[in-house]
């Protein structure tokens, strides 16, 4: 596949790049893809969820009622899951959600995340740029020049501009990174992404098999 280089102003310089075929042009894999997603999102909780056991609870541990005949629930103590204000069953406890995932996995995921962008026509390539000082009106003109600013973006520069970060920073839709900092969900998350020629370069040359 074949797409046109711009420039930040919108304009299309005439030249033309070439997406890799093993990277934009395989058979997409979905599960994968769910796959790659679920560790990232498992990886992002804390797991310090917590709520008290029965053992936890202040409370006299002298056994209110009969064992039976008393017409209702077995219960002993104040702290009983049956009753008001008692301990809970089962409750949530501090763990660990993350889990291991095959870097072949992880390789497809992101390559079958590229195809699909790809194929719905979500990647613009542009010429390198970089800002001279932070200015989120330089960013924003960026953005209604590619035709973009309505869209969750995602810009890929090969070597992150601070300034370039900056202005980019208290823009809710919009996101800068650089290609080593990219994941499957940041891919499948924008709806556009925009990438300088030597960051594709850098993505091709991560995913190739």
């Amino acid at each position: 596949m074949e797409l046109s280089v711009y420039n930040i102003k919108g304009e299309d310089t005439g030249r033309k790049v070439t997406l890799s075929d093993s990277v934009f042009g395989i058979e997409p894999n979905d599960h994968a893809i769910y796959l790659d997603v679920k560790q990232y999102l498992a990886n992002r909780r804390q797991g310090t969820h917590k709520s008290k056991e029965r053992s936890e609870l202040s409370g006299s541990t002298r056994k209110l009622g009969r064992q039976k005949g008393g017409g209702g629930a077995r219960r002993g103590d104040i702290n009983s899951p049956v009753l008001v204000g008692g301990a809970r069953v089962f409750g949530p406890t501090p763990r660990d959600y993350s889990f291991k995932l095959n870097k072949k996995v992880k390789q497809l995921a992101r390559r079958s995340a590229w195809t699909y962008k790809a194929q719905n026509e979500g990647i613009i390539v542009v010429e390198n740029f970089a800002f001279e000082a932070p200015k989120t009106k330089e960013y924003i003109a960026m953005t209604d020049n590619l035709k973009i600013s309505d869209k969750k973006s995602l810009i890929i520069l090969s070597e992150v501009n601070k300034n370039v970060y900056l202005s980019a920073r208290n823009l809710q839709n919009s996101q800068v990174l650089s290609p080593s900092d990219l994941n499957t969900y940041r891919i499948m998350d924008a709806k556009c992404i925009v990438l300088t020629e030597s960051a594709l370069a850098d993505v091709e040359n991560n995913l190739k098999a």
